[in-house]
């Protein structure tokens, strides 16, 4: 997800990468697949014929967006499906293909080989990572590092490996600063001296729209899952922006959605569960999942952190639906955003590991989460849902404001779908995604491709042009796995990245031993 331009997700430390992406690894990648306690595609037992359909519905999706995205935009950033052209961005520094890269894994899953040899072949020919431009670190980690990853795992490719840790060196300097705190912002030119404490050219800053030059919550805690397995491939240490973040005092026990990197003190007091705040929170229960619940700082920091939100911010509007308000120094505005509907998921995958008397608690909230984020779908008029919701006027779960009202394709409603899907079998959830579908049909699919819309609320809803990669990474991939069995992509075996690349539950540790290769 992204930061207010598309909404952060939460998260929790920041490792550092390779020092040198030359030195030989010895991450075992045969012994990694062995552990695997599923195969990561499934095994495909019988199953109903109106899932089945459903399934294959969404992968016909996925190849539509894929073809119509190579056709007209391959190496551009997006598909621009209504004039038939490709977009780049500002985004991402120079870097291309960010479609490409944040499809491989969907394209993997969904067994459409051809279309991703295609991709693939794009990679090893295509994508130059000598560029120099100025990116947002948490759009290159989540998006590019998460992608190449997640291919790396699922395929064994030393291709995606080796871009995966080229790149992860280049984000380096954004971590050189008095408290370790990154920037949100980083020059990716060619640093001469791939070092974290001298970097040559790979300045970095913070964003200008930022709070008083502060590193933004959803930003520098959306790191910590690529980092540790940048680090396990690379044999080179992770940093921990833990540290920071321990010592630094909470207000109420809530976090702030500004720190500043230079004293490691908050900027101001806007706590948010959406955009700027989101994936931090995302990446505490995450990171203890994905360290085979070892990572105890991580469970106790996210288990706090849930009790001071569930204290402070979550509540109960009169018509009974369940919602997280913002709150802005000690005052809550009464808004939902897109972004926060992740969070029903979240609940439920921390209420699975919750203690007996809190579980049935946490599933709860979840549901009810996941209720009212499927009410703001359910009372437009193109049964999508708005890009924040509000509580505070006559009307529930829906925008009153005009700039609003839009849909740009996003993931987070249906990731919880499928989370509350997997976690309680309840029907309901497939039967909501498949209206999700219908709606994403009938309303976003125009001649070539997908594209965002402009007003949920119009029956005849004008379009924006732009097919978002993070449609291709996270809403197409949620909705085929809401229709797949538990074992694809396992819950026992992987943690989702903010934008859905799988990334591996340490099992045990693959690093060959010496004499061993």
């Amino acid at each position: 997800s992204r930061p207010q331009v598309r909404g952060a997700e939460p998260a929790s430390a920041a490792p550092a990468a390779a020092r040198d992406t030359r030195a030989p690894s010895h991450f075992d990648y045969e012994r990694f697949r062995q552990s695997l306690r599923h195969p990561a595609r499934g095994r495909r037992p019988p199953e109903d014929p109106e899932t089945r359909a459903r399934r294959m519905k969404v992968k016909e999706m996925m190849k539509f967006a894929w073809d119509n995205y190579k056709q007209y935009a391959l190496g551009k950033n997006e598909l621009r499906p209504l004039t038939k052209n490709g977009h780049i961005g500002n985004m991402f520094g120079g870097l291309r293909g960010a479609t490409v890269v944040d499809a491989l894994d969907t394209l993997y899953i969904m067994e459409l080989e051809e279309e991703f040899q295609e991709a693939k072949k794009w990679v090893e020919k295509s994508f130059d990572l000598n560029v120099n431009g100025e990116a947002s670190l948490f759009e290159v980690n989540i998006r590019y590092i998460g992608g190449l990853l997640a291919a790396y795992y699922l395929t064994g490719e030393e291709v995606f490996k080796s871009k995966a840790l080229e790149l992860g060196e280049k984000l380096l300097p954004a971590f050189n600063t008095p408290t370790g705190i990154p920037r949100g912002v980083i020059n990716l030119g060619r640093q001469d001296t791939p070092s974290l404490f001298s970097p040559c050219s790979g300045m970095s800053w913070s964003w200008g729209w930022a709070s008083a030059g502060s590193s933004i919550l959803a930003e520098f805690g959306t790191l910590h899952l690529e980092f540790l397995h940048l680090s396990e491939l690379s044999g080179n240490p992770v940093m921990n922006i833990r540290k920071v973040l321990n010592k630094v005092e909470k207000p109420q026990g809530l976090y702030p959605n500004f720190l500043s990197p230079v004293t490691g003190n908050w900027v101001q007091h806007h706590v948010s569960i959406g955009g700027l705040g989101d994936s931090f929170y995302e990446y505490l229960i995450k990171s203890w999942l994905m360290s085979d619940k070892k990572d105890s700082e991580a469970k106790t920091m996210y288990d706090d952190a849930l009790e001071a939100i569930e204290k402070h911010l979550v509540k109960k509007s009169a018509g009974g639906l369940t919602y997280i308000a913002e709150w802005r120094g000690g005052i809550l505005d009464h808004k939902m955003g897109h972004l926060a509907c992740f969070s029903g998921g979240m609940i439920a995958l921390g209420a699975e590991h919750a203690g007996e008397e809190k579980k049935q608690h946490y599933m709860d909230l979840a549901a009810g989460i996941t209720h009212t984020c499927h009410e703001s779908y359910a009372r437009s008029d193109t049964k999508l849902g708005p890009e924040a919701f509000r509580f505070d006027t006559g009307s529930e779960a829906m925008a009153t404001r005009l700039s609003e009202r839009y849909y740009i394709l996003r993931p987070e409603v249906v990731e919880s779908y499928m989370y509350m899907w997997r976690l309680t079998h309840d029907p309901k959830y497939r039967q909501w995604g498949w209206e999700a579908v219908k709606a994403l049909e009938k309303h976003c699919r125009v001649e070539a491709g997908f594209s965002g819309i402009r007003d949920v609320y119009s029956a005849t809803p004008t379009h924006d042009n732009m097919q978002q990669s993070f449609f291709l990474a996270e809403t197409l991939k949620y909705l085929y796995l809401l229709f797949c069995e538990d074992d694809v992509l396992s819950l026992d075996d992987w943690v989702f990245n903010t934008e859905a690349h799988p990334l591996p539950i340490n099992h045990t540790n693959f690093k060959a031993k010496a004499g061993m290769q």
